[in-house]
């Protein structure tokens, strides 16, 4: 007999069951699908691309179609899929983590860590992300130098980026940092050190457009 028809029928005789009088049910067709690991989309919209997979047979099982499927889903980076013999599929997703808003004219998205975008849908989850307007290229930039200088993201409510070429931040209790084309990782390390200074707390502008100075309104 051939090596894997051999190793074929024996799988299927232990992936089997036994019905009484030793009738022997053949029936690997899909019955229950476990979705794991999502915080961000619920257990109904992970399913909802695959309900082609009912009654399909699991021995079988297309994971390329699967993988079509899911990659249907843009807040989902990637997954993995354990069979459960005989009729259940366990999918492992692990879902995108978005930072920002991004608002480039019209379109909205989702403005990963990784520095992807991703299609903005309404989740109550991210409704309080901070807003950028600006295009994408120009953000990545910015968003690097932030990380760079360990800059408080959390405080941060919108990111506006100008056609002169920098940016101003307003921050979460509404107070304006106006920054310079050039070099404003220097005025952003000043803000970090003075913004919790009883001195200027009263002051909801903080201008460093000038080189060398802060203006304070």
């Amino acid at each position: 007999m051939n090596k894997r028809l051999f190793i074929a029928l024996t799988l299927i005789l232990l992936l089997t069951t036994y019905k009484l009088g030793n009738e022997i049910n053949l029936n690997l067709g899909v019955k229950k699908i476990i979705i794991e690991n999502n915080n961000i989309l619920s257990e109904k919209q992970v399913k909802e691309d695959l309900l082609f997979l009912y009654e399909k047979n699991l021995f079988f099982l297309n994971n390329n179609l699967i993988k079509k499927q899911i990659d249907k889903n843009s807040l989902i980076e990637s997954f993995k899929i354990k069979k459960i013999y005989p009729n259940t599929v366990k999918i492992q997703v692990f879902e995108k983590e978005p930072v920002f808003i991004l608002q480039n004219k019209k379109k909205r998205y989702y403005f990963t860590k990784k520095n992807l975008l991703i299609n903005y849908t309404n989740i109550k989850k991210f409704e309080d992300l901070p807003i950028v307007f600006a295009e994408k290229e120009n953000f990545e930039k910015f968003y690097s130098e932030l990380k760079k200088i360990k800059f408080p993201i959390k405080i941060v409510k919108a990111f506006y980026f100008f056609d002169s070429k920098r940016w101003d931040l307003l921050t979460v209790n509404n107070k304006t940092i106006k920054l310079p084309i050039k070099d404003y990782d220097i005025s952003l390390k000043n803000f970090i050190n003075i913004q919790k200074k009883e001195s200027f707390k009263k002051y909801t502008i903080f201008d460093y457009r000038i080189t060398d100075q802060l203006i304070l309104k």
